[in-house]
């Protein structure tokens, strides 16, 4: 087959519109196109009175070699790649201990099933509980109030990602084609097919509860092991390697190989790994507000008089502002119909974030507004980002009533300098419910600066973005990890064999895709590794025999 990129129709047209357009821009004549397959569908909608949809698509033609020969000056037409994975190594027979894998986010997830398929039979260890249980305990949160630090939006089954947009996109290089891996993986769980070719597919909150259940039956009917509330609380190590993990209540599980895949907030981890020795880094993440707009508001900036277009969906926005003070303000982790959630894992502090159905169907629009900090801000210790999040997450449960209410601010109020009394014509989506505040009082001096100029210069991109009423909602945190354990080429920790750290919580991922791919990366060394260290064991034998 050939891959045809950038064919371009306008918003209204048929899907028989395609073929004509195929053969059109192929030069082809009557029965050369046997068929052809969507790999990817997008839309511009940069001028709004002319949005086009932007297709690219597998081909299968007679003669492909002839037809590739003649175009070859074509940077649109090439040879299809091999998108399939390919796994990179079998699990021996005589494998002694079986690798752990800490965390069942998108990172665990991936790197487990990696490492099942390919007869590692791993051990999956979990803090939280299984996602459907986990569903109950972040409930109580948002309906009464109630935190369970062991099991919340950022602990369980699914990890972060499984209480956001599902958003499924990324701009890391991918050039194993590790994404459509997961991708595929995701469809065989359940998720919609057009994940598959949409520009910016997303699964939402309930469908993911389904895709991360039928995925761990997936792992254990590989001979995986799933442990749920299983927390990793010291690591065993003999001479700078690995030889188990300690649970908290005791247990010892042997192991020469950890993949680390734990999310951005485990602090107690990251606390346990400094202490004993692991070789850690701070890193920059942002900070900020959640933002609220009615998403009629934004579907009309965006799409002009095609707004609610079925085709179109719920607009989404990407805006980015540097500031005159020197710090760069963007939008971060925009949900289209969808809501602000709770998103707190520690007692006596408030994170929020942002989630979305597959519908998207609510009646607002947020995303986070927030500004970038670096260790500079926070200096003299690897941890210290953590200690700086905590500060503003106990600032913002203090300002909002010390009851996990959020402190909120309508937009108009927060640009000029005064509390809020009163709401307007937005109704705040978080729960369990706002204190209306200043929210300058839950944000450093610098970010509360550069987000009021940003906000208005927003405006400029997306009419209404400053509108009076829009409804801003603190504090957000969790952008991303606030350190990096650094590791090496074969994705080993710098200074400790065996343990492999991964995905967004070890400063190598941001997102469920991103963090995904990078289960399969570290699943992959993990199996190299073992086989590696096995193959040479068997030769030393050999060679002493």
């Amino acid at each position: 087959m050939l891959r045809l990129t950038e064919l371009k129709l306008p918003l209204e047209h048929l899907d028989g519109e395609i073929e004509t357009a195929i053969v059109k821009r192929l030069g082809l004549g009557a029965g050369e196109l046997i068929g052809y397959a969507i790999f990817r569908r997008s839309h511009d909608a940069r001028k709004a009175s002319n949005i086009t949809f932007s297709y690219t698509l597998d081909v299968e033609v007679k003669n492909e070699s002839a037809l590739l020969e003649r175009l070859a000056g074509d940077k649109h037409v090439s040879a299809t790649p091999d998108t399939s994975y390919k796994p990179v190594a079998q699990a021996p027979k005589n494998l002694a201990l079986p690798p752990v894998v800490i965390g069942t986010g998108p990172c665990g997830l991936f790197a487990g099933l990696i490492l099942a398929q390919a007869g590692f039979r791993p051990i999956i260890l979990e803090r939280g509980k299984a996602v459907r249980e986990r569903t109950k305990d972040t409930f109580a949160l948002w309906r009464q109030g109630q935190l369970n630090p062991e099991s919340n939006v950022q602990f369980g089954e699914g990890g972060a990602g499984t209480f956001s947009d599902g958003k499924l996109y990324s701009q890391i290089k991918d050039p194993k084609h590790h994404g459509r891996k997961v991708l595929t993986e995701f469809v065989k769980a359940g998720a919609p097919d057009e994940i598959l070719y949409v520009s910016k597919p997303h699964i939402g909150t309930f469908r993911l509860v389904t895709v991360v259940e039928n995925m761990r039956a997936a792992i254990l009917a590989l001979g995986g092991e799933i442990r749920f509330q299983s927390k990793v609380v010291d690591i065993d190590i003999d001479a700078g390697q690995v030889r188990g993990v300690v649970l908290d209540g005791g247990e010892h599980v042997a192991t020469d190989h950890v993949v680390l895949a734990v999310g951005h907030s485990a602090r107690d981890t990251f606390q346990m790994l400094f202490d004993r020795g692991v070789t850690i880094e701070a890193k920059p993440f942002s900070i900020g507000l959640r933002i609220e707009h009615p998403q009629s508001l934004i579907d009309r900036a965006r799409f002009g008089k095609h707004a609610g277009h079925p085709l179109l969906g719920a607009a989404d926005y990407k805006l980015v502002h540097h500031a005159s003070n020197g710090r760069s303000a963007y939008s971060f982790c925009m949900c289209p119909g969808g809501t602000v959630v709770a998103a707190a894992s520690e007692p006596g502090r408030v994170v929020t974030n942002g989630m979305s159905q597959y519908s998207r169907n609510e009646r607002n629009a947020n995303s986070a507004v927030v500004v970038a900090v670096t260790p500079a801000d926070y200096p003299g210790h690897p941890l210290a980002g953590i200690a700086f999040q905590r500060h503003w997450e106990e600032r913002a449960f203090a300002a909002g009533g010390g009851n996990y209410a959020a402190p909120a601010q309508r937009v108009g109020d927060f640009l000029k300098g005064r509390p809020s009394v009163a709401l307007g014509a937005v109704a705040p989506s978080y729960t369990p419910g706002v204190h209306l505040t200043d929210l300058s009082t839950c944000l450093p001096d610098y970010a509360v600066v550069a987000l009021k100029e940003a906000i208005p210069a927003f405006d400029k991109q997306i009419r209404g973005f400053a509108m009076e009423d829009a409804i801003l909602t603190g504090v957000e945190t969790r952008t991303s990890s606030p350190i990096r354990i650094k590791r090496r080429e074969d994705c080993q920790s710098e200074n400790l064999r065996g343990l492999f750290p991964a995905g967004e919580g070890a400063g190598y991922a941001g997102g469920i895709l991103s963090a995904a791919v990078d289960g399969i990366k570290v699943a992959e060394a993990v199996a190299l590794n073992i086989t590696e260290s096995i193959r040479t064991s068997t030769q030393l034998k050999g060679v002493s025999t």
